[in-house]
Order: C-alpha cells, then structure tokens, then sequence
C-alpha cells in the first residue's frame, strides 16, 4: 500500500520533529537510508515474489535506530567518549550486519552513557536525552537513546546492549520492549566498550521495539546460527506455564523500596494470568536477591577461569588519549573543565574499593553461583518470573545520582545468564510507563517472548507520547 520511499521518509520527518526535544538520534544517515529505500522499492518493482523475499529478506525496508557503541559504517562510535568524538565505523558489528542483510535501513544512531556504563544517557559529546513522557526525566541507560527514539516512534526497532539492566531500564522508562536474551546466543562484536574476560558472559545484545511481535523476528536476525540454542519455534501453551512472582528484593538498603504504582501493576498482572489464564501464580521470596547489587558488584569485577584480570574503567576512559587520573578529573569537574561526566569520574574513583575485600567478593560470587542454581532449578524448563523492571518509574534528571544502585533489579540477571523481557503496563497516574520483567531458566527465551505477547494484548503495550 505504501513504498519503501514513503516509509523512511515518514521516520526521518518523524525524527526531524521530535529529536530536537529529545535529543535520541545523534547522527542520521537520512541521505543513505532513502537510497537503500529506493533499492528496495526497486527489488519489489521487479517481483521476486513475497514468500522468496520473505525468506531471504525478513526485515525488508524496515527503519531501524542502533546505539551508538555499535559500529555503524560511516557512523560516530564514541561512546560518549570525548576522546573518541573523531571515531567513525569503518565496518558494521555482526549484530548490525545481519539486520541490513535481513533488508533493515538504519536511520541512524542514537545516544548512550558515557562508556555505557551508567543509567542516565548523557555525555560530553552529545548532550543529554530527555525522556519523551516527561522531559524533564532520564531515558535510562545506557540504551536510553534507543528506548526514547522507539518510544516518541522515531523508528520501528533498536538494537541495544545490556551489562547491568541497559535494554531493560530504558525500555521499561520509555514503555516499549527490551530483551536480554540468554547469555552467549547474540554476539557481542563490533562494540566499544566491548567486555573482556568474565565480563563476557555478563554482556548481552538484544532487541529493543514497540511491538512484541517483533522481538523474535529480530533476535532470530541477530543471533544468526546461535538461534539453534533457543526453542523459538516450540509453541508455547500458557497455561502451562509455572508463573512465579517476587514484590521486591527483600529490602536492599542500597536500593529504594518499589513504588505503589507498580506493585499495583504487577498485581493486575498475577490477577489477570489466575483468572483468565487458570494458572495459580506462586508467590515467592528469594532470600539471596537482597544482595543484588553486591553480587552483581562482586561477579564483574572477579577474575575469569583463566586468571584473567578485567579491564579497568579509568583504562576505557582513557581511550585514544592520555591517562584518566579519577581524583584529578573530580577536581577539574569541580570547577567545570572535566571532558568527562560525574557518574564515570565516580566509577573510575571506585572501582579500586572492591578490590580491598577479596574474601567478602569470594563470599559473593560463591552466593551469586548459588543463586544461579537456585533460580534454574526453581525456574525448571517451564516456569517464567514476574519481577520488578525497577523501583521506581523514571526519575528526575540527575536525581540516580542520589540512588546509584537502582539498577540492581535488572542486574542481577546479567550475572545470572537468564532471559529477560522487559514489558510495558501502561501507564502511571503521572504519565510515565509501568512495566514488569518477565525471567525464564536459560535458553528458555521463548516462554517469556510468549508471555510478553501475552501482556501487550492484555494491557495495550506501548502507549504513544503525548496521547494521553
């Protein structure tokens, strides 16, 4: 009914009248994109019929955005980094690759945390990104770019990474969808920062979207050969599945407590699944995720089975210029003239601290391995978790500054390994989005992709900015 033309046109005037408030795309590459739009409106002109096209080209001609830590050719890939402002692609990452194989046209890219290692998007290089419910509120991290350009519909799907929560915060800040697969199934190539020694079994790239429908047809893409490890093509019956659901932590007294709201709406959901699905959501309370953060803090920074030491962030901070000294940059920040951002400067100061207490870190990456064990057992090839995205929905700007360690909710799944589908509820009595993950054993990514479907047609999914 419309050509390809006609799309990408409407996405880039769509970008051109919401980024300048937003501030998601960092750098477009409208000019490219309308020419592969054309090339695609020729291959349909000359009818190869739909089923091959289908096949060989899944996402033909659709628009996409991608984070700007991945390699884009011809695209920034700084980071955030000012260091690096001068960086551009000279190749695509294997995820991105395969999306343009499968006939997807980037727009552009979209902003991120310096280094991606924090849960606000900002930085020296491209400035902040504003959430597109609320202005004055964080996009999340270190995806946020993604998940406020997909939420204010300046594309159809994102690619993003996430280490600590950073698919999953943005997508629940910004109402849309966001998964961390099982780890080692998507690759993790053609990053920066990309992870170095244990680190590499904590970081995954996933799919983010409006649309759950849409994040199989993209992890399917993206992870290539990989997907013959999930059981994506198993049918999933829902009553069958063993729901399990957990209110909060336990009361970390590093993380806030969850709000009203959405508890509220994690109720509606444990309320809609026993009445209209007949299944009987088991409540539990899993002792060791008070400790989250700790674990998650402890897992990062241990030595990998070969003895291998992980890289430093002040050595990332440093990258194409002279070294990052953490102190002298909080006092050059103090007085305005840091390149870098406080929350980095803050990571760089601290990351020595976790070194003092080797045997209290050993202590917590052996609970975290016990945790592991007890959440594949309790989880089974056929249980899916019901927990909290976050404690809170969207906050201020700069107001994670005074609760760092929020993100623990999503974290902890990271060193973990499980899948995690991040899903909208709606929204809060303020406007902004409510949201639950949803938690399967390894490699059981279809049992919460299948659920998140679920959801989305119970609760509407995502809401449109502004709409309300």
């Amino acid at each position: 009914q419309v050509t390809c033309v006609e799309v990408v046109e409407t996405y880039v005037e769509r970008i051109k009248e919401v980024n300048p408030l937003i501030n998601a795309v960092v750098k477009d590459r409208f000019e490219e994109a309308l020419q592969e739009a054309c090339q695609v409106d020729q291959l349909l002109s000359e009818g190869p019929g739909d089923d091959y096209l289908e096949e060989k080209f899944p996402l033909l001609g659709v628009p996409i955005t991608v984070k700007e830590a991945f390699s884009l050719h011809g695209m920034p890939n700084t980071s955030g980094l000012v260091n690096r402002r001068n960086v551009i692609a000279t190749s695509d990452a294997t995820v991105v690759s395969r999306l343009k194989q499968a006939g997807a046209i980037p727009l552009g890219v979209t902003n991120c945390s310096e280094l991606c290692m924090w849960y606000e998007s900002s930085n020296k290089v491209y400035g902040r990104t504003n959430n597109p419910y609320d202005l004055q509120r964080i996009v999340g991290g270190s995806s946020g770019g993604e998940g406020g350009g997909l939420a204010a519909a300046c594309s159809v799907i994102g690619v993003g990474s996430d280490i600590g929560g950073s698919i999953r915060m943005p997508a629940f800040f910004n109402g849309v969808f966001g998964h961390k697969p099982t780890t080692g199934v998507v690759p993790n190539d053609g990053q920066f920062p990309n992870a170095q020694g244990v680190r590499t079994s904590f970081l995954c790239t996933g799919p983010m979207c409006r649309y759950a429908e849409d994040l199989e047809l993209m992890l399917r893409v993206m992870a290539g050969p990989g997907v013959n490890k999930l059981k994506l093509n198993e049918k999933v019956s829902l009553e069958k599945i063993k729901f399990h659901c957990m209110d909060h932590d336990g009361g970390s007294v590093f993380v806030s407590p969850v709000d009203k709201e959405i508890l509220q709406a994690q109720k509606k959901v444990v309320q809609h699944l026993e009445s209209n699905l007949g299944v009987q959501v088991q409540h539990v309370a899993i002792h060791k995720m008070k400790y989250s953060f700790q674990i998650w803090s402890a897992m990062m920074s241990s030595e990998d089975s070969d003895g291998q030491e992980v890289q430093r962030f002040s050595d990332l901070l440093a990258d194409h210029g002279k070294p990052v000294w953490p102190l002298w940059e909080l006092i050059k920040w103090l007085v305005g003239m840091s390149s870098h951002t406080l929350p980095a400067i803050a990571l760089g100061l601290t990351e020595k601290l976790i070194k003092l207490n080797p045997s209290g870190n050993a202590k917590l990456v052996s609970m975290g391995k016990s945790l592991q064990e007890e959440m594949e057992a309790l989880l089974g090839p056929d249980g899916v978790l019901l927990y909290p995205s976050h404690p809170t929905t969207a906050p201020r700007h700069h107001s994670p500054i005074c609760m760092p360690f929020n993100f623990a909710y999503t974290a902890i799944f990271n060193v973990l390994g499980l899948p995690v589908t991040q899903c909208p509820l709606g929204l809060s009595s303020e406007g902004l989005p409510l949201g639950i993950q949803l938690v399967a054993a390894s490699y059981n990514d279809h049992l919460t992709l299948a659920v998140a479907r679920y959801l989305e047609k119970a609760f509407g999914g995502w809401v449109l900015p502004g709409k309300v």
